[in-house]
């Protein structure tokens, strides 16, 4: 039987009333947009689909474990052990390659029972990791074993629609937790929500770092110039090419337009709400730009610089990023792991890494790409939290 995708196409008309003056009354200003539910049938995994990816010459790409469930973050330890957050299961799993094959050959369970864990880290020989509202922290104590998990934080904002939170300890020894809108578009009252969060290691003086993030959930700092980059997700329902998903230069106090800008400073005309005491134009002329944009509706969710010496040397301190696709869009975008490449500290473009997991028909997916990390050896792993795999790419050379 061919494969078929869920195709639902739906006009959203949202009308705007612009202000007038007592003396005459306006008419109300109408803005349409066409938006679309599009998912592409998924398939089950089986090793032999691997050879419909697609990788630059040299590399390659293989399964380091499988049949993970809903596999999402990823965090690697000193000692090699590889931490696999899995939100439906609520979990966190430890996975060991003891043989060195590339591929696990050991995988415990090593805490349980957390609703809505999303992001890890791991700093200063402790496994940190956090839920919707709560944020806790382990000691590694050896290979694929962890103390008792110890509640930091208990407060964060209700989660709403963005309940994946991530986190990471910057150069400056802080920890950073990001807190996604809980909204598509709308004015928060909760100051923390669409934010980025600064802490210390314990969880106390919690500060805003940045604002107006609808939902940065892979974030990083290059590893030359100490800056950090984050990529945020733009709100739904504003069409197929709007607005664009964003990378962020993300700088303290900074404010990033959202919800009342998208892409480069443009004012949301499809959001009734306006700033406090000024107009959206004016609003988004004092927020931050993005450095770059990329294809609407991709949603990017896991970000990481390559630091390793595996990759070919041109490959060092550029970024990769998971896409793990749209919904929202026709035709679909993402399923796939695209890289960033930087010069002199700047980003200057985004490429395709890794396709194919999105078929050329567009109709089925096997594979949507979350958490990304730099193995032991410098291979690069990535998730995909639908059919539960962790891939591994290697750089093999090529031969003349």
């Amino acid at each position: 039987m061919k494969a078929r995708s869920l195709l639902i196409s739906c006009a959203l008309l949202l009308s705007i009333t612009l202000p007038g003056n007592a003396q005459q009354a306006q008419e109300p200003r109408v803005e349409q947009v066409e938006g679309y539910l599009v998912t592409p049938q998924q398939l089950q995994f089986d090793e032999s689909l691997l050879q419909q990816l697609q990788v630059p010459a040299g590399f390659r790409i293989n399964v380091f474990a499988k049949d993970l469930g809903n596999a999402r973050m990823l965090a690697v330890a000193p000692d090699g052990t590889i931490y696999l957050t899995r939100r439906e299961q609520g979990d966190v799993l430890a996975l060991l390659d003891s043989n060195q094959d590339g591929r696990a050959d050991e995988i415990r369970t090593v805490a349980s029972g957390y609703k809505y864990i999303n992001g890890i880290t791991i700093y200063q020989n402790r496994l940190y990791f956090v839920t919707d509202r709560q944020l806790y922290a382990a000691d590694l104590q050896s290979p694929g074993v962890i103390g008792e998990p110890q509640e930091l934080i208990n407060d964060l904002p209700d989660a709403g629609q963005h309940p994946n939170r991530t986190l990471a300890f910057g150069p400056d020894g802080l920890l950073y937790i990001t807190v996604g809108s809980t909204c598509n578009a709308c004015r928060e009252t909760n100051p923390e929500s669409a934010t980025l969060l600064r802490a210390q290691p314990d969880g106390s003086n919690r500060t805003i770092y940045a604002t107006g993030l609808r939902n940065t959930i892979g974030f990083g700092w290059h590893p030359e110039t100490g800056e950090l980059w984050g990529m945020d997700h733009g709100s739904d329902w504003r069409g197929n090419e709007q607005p664009p998903e964003e990378l962020n230069l993300i700088a303290e106090g900074g404010n990033y337009g959202w919800p009342f800008c998208y892409a480069d400073r443009r004012p949301d005309v499809y959001l009734p709400a306006n700033p406090t005491g000024t107009t959206k134009e004016e609003y988004c002329a004092n927020t931050q730009p993005p450095a770059l944009t990329y294809t609407a509706h991709s949603a990017p969710l896991g970000m990481i610089f390559y630091t390793a010496s595996q990759f070919p040397e041109e490959y060092r301190n550029d970024a990769f990023v998971t896409m793990r696709g749209s919904w929202n869009r026709n035709p679909p975008s993402g399923y796939k792991v695209v890289r960033v490449r930087y010069e002199n500290g700047k980003p200057v473009k985004f490429e395709d890494f890794i396709t194919g997991f999105l078929n050329e028909e567009q109709l089925t997916q096997f594979g949507r790409p979350v958490g990304i990390a730099i193995a032991p050896d410098g291979s690069l792993l990535f998730t995909d939290d639908t059919n539960g795999v962790i891939y591994r790419v290697s750089y093999v050379g090529t031969s003349n």
